[in-house]
């Protein structure tokens, strides 16, 4: 029988090891889905399932998630783009860094400005507000290619759709994203 998420949170709290265990009963699955689309690899998947269960258990006393799948997706797919920017430093190109360069099209580079923290938390403030105003299918597309880093192909299964159209919906989008930040003021 698997535990709640207050129930897992409450061992954590208590600093009981059997936190882990049951996190992994209740969330390996989904956290090495999330880890191997980034970096197609096995190895770098378990790797980061093992960071993402140790921040989880450092973070636990000072946090109280609400949602413990939700906190625990964003530890391994941090710990995922992380271990994904080391390899494409060493010139290994990943589906995940390709799905990103799709995307810098349509988003300004922040980090030079002075006000980098501003804008950064004004673009995800305006990318939110774009993608809640997406239909359900389109956002469902942009939210697979863009934080589960499917490929197209894997998207056009789970749609029933063929790649092609994927590949279209997606472009539109884009296109559609990079006015909608255009006109936000950013260029």
């Amino acid at each position: 029988m698997r535990l709640e998420d207050r129930e897992i949170i409450d061992l954590y709290w208590l600093r009981s090891e059997t936190a882990i265990a049951e996190t992994d009963k209740k969330y390996r699955k989904r956290c090495i889905y999330i880890a191997h689309n980034i970096l197609n690899d096995n190895s770098d998947a378990e790797e980061c399932l093992n960071d993402t269960y140790m921040t989880a258990w450092n973070r636990m006393p000072d946090e109280r998630p609400q949602f413990l799948g939700a906190f625990l997706f964003r530890i391994i797919r941090n710990h995922a783009m992380n271990r994904l920017r080391y390899l494409v430093s060493g010139k290994r190109k990943g589906d995940g860094i390709l799905a990103f360069d799709e995307l810098d099209e349509c988003i300004a580079d922040t980090s030079d400005s002075v006000e980098d923290t501003t804008d950064e938390s004004e673009l995800a403030e305006a990318l939110n507000e774009f993608i809640a105003g997406l239909d359900y299918k389109k956002r469902f597309i942009f939210i697979r290619r863009y934080w589960y880093l499917d490929t197209q192909a894997q998207i056009g299964k789970l749609c029933e759709e063929k790649e092609e159209n994927i590949n279209m919906i997606l472009a539109r989008i884009r296109k559609n994203l990079r006015k909608y930040l255009n006109e936000r003021g950013f260029d």
